[in-house]
């Protein structure tokens, strides 16, 4: 009976789609709500530490390693190393106001 397989309609391919979309942007969003748990906790240990809340190094050694990771993972790199920024700029800010 596998013959009878009901082809699906635009409509209901679309939502299919939608709905594969809805689950990645879920587990985006626990993946780097996670990751924000502990950047907080390495900015209480930098502000217990007193070490700086930015560290350029490991920043820019983050972005080339970010971009090798999205070429080989057909991502554009450019817009990696936007979004890994974005990230950067909010980690950053959370160091800071754990110093005060």
């Amino acid at each position: 009976m596998t013959g009878n397989v009901k082809p699906e309609t635009p409509s209901e391919k679309l939502a299919r789609y939608r709905l594969s979309i809805d689950n990645m942007d879920a587990a985006l969003i626990h993946v780097i709500a996670e990751r924000f748990r502990i950047t907080k906790q390495v900015g209480r240990f930098k502000a217990e530490n007193e070490l700086p809340p930015a560290d350029k190094d490991r920043e820019k050694n983050q972005i080339i390693r970010l971009r090798n990771l999205a070429a080989n993972a057909d991502l554009d790199p450019d817009f990696a190393e936007k979004l890994l920024n974005f990230i950067i700029q909010e980690v950053i800010r959370h160091h800071e106001q754990a110093r005060s």
